[in-house]
């Protein structure tokens, strides 16, 4: 009997971890995205379901590692958090519910085409927020839109305030840097670079009263010498006048 030749079985399909791209354009996108990244995920630091990511390729399409893209910044919620490699959305069972990209000249036709689209119609990304931290090529350069019944409707600011359901925070453009604020409070949560600052700062005037103190002891030694010299030299006097005396 002729036995069946055993088909090859296929090849498992690679989803690459890096695409090549570099992270950011500049020292100024690379640093408005890190503290944006660390300020989210301290946000979300008590909410074991959220996910806090950002420049980590995120795959949509079962089978096929070309389609893929990878946000600047991003929030799952719902999924867990774990270590990743990547973020593949079937087996997550959905995509990002906010993305944040720091725009700049050769991102910003593909954010606002390409990747709008994908995000709006395969993702399903409820919040999307572009963010132009030099202020040239973006008009306004904070941008926000929410997805109603499929479609992006613009966010309107409020006082220069991007309101977003999905954090439950306010954005607001700082300078060169996207700043989250608490809508309680209006108190904007701390940089990295800030709370790496207090801290110095704090340590600088730890050592500030610990010389003062020294200084004040060293001093208080000096004054109980003096008492003591003080007190010897009464008292030798006051033999000597007695010694006179008889």
């Amino acid at each position: 009997m002729a036995t069946v030749p055993k088909r090859p079985s296929p090849m498992p399909v690679v989803y690459p971890e890096s695409d090549g791209k570099p992270m950011a354009e500049s020292e100024v996108h690379r640093d408005a995205i890190i503290d944006l990244l660390l300020a989210l995920q301290w946000h979300f630091a008590d909410d074991v379901t959220a996910c806090v990511s950002g420049n980590m390729l995120i795959y949509y399409a079962e089978g096929n590692p070309r389609k893929s893209l990878a946000p600047d910044v991003f929030v799952a919620l719902g999924v867990g958090v774990r270590p990743r490699r990547t973020y593949k959305v079937w087996e997550e069972g959905k995509g990002p519910d906010l993305v944040i990209e720091v725009t700049s000249p050769d991102t910003r036709r593909e954010d606002l085409r390409g990747k709008f689209a994908i995000y709006r119609d395969v993702l399903r990304v409820r919040e999307y927020v572009l963010f132009d931290p030099l202020d040239e090529y973006l008009k306004p350069s904070l941008q926000g839109f929410r997805l109603v019944e499929g479609r992006y409707e613009p966010i309107g600011l409020i006082d220069g305030w991007l309101p977003s359901a999905v954090t439950g925070l306010l954005l607001e453009r700082d300078g060169q840097q996207l700043r989250l604020v608490e809508p309680a409070t209006g108190r904007r949560l701390t940089t990295p670079r800030e709370a790496h600052m207090a801290r110095l700062a704090a340590e600088e005037e730890v050592r500030r009263l610990k010389a003062e103190n020294d200084e004040r002891r060293r001093r208080l030694r000096e004054l109980k010498a003096e008492y003591a010299a003080l007190s010897e030299q009464l008292r030798r006097m006051r033999r000597e006048s007695s010694s006179n005396d008889h």
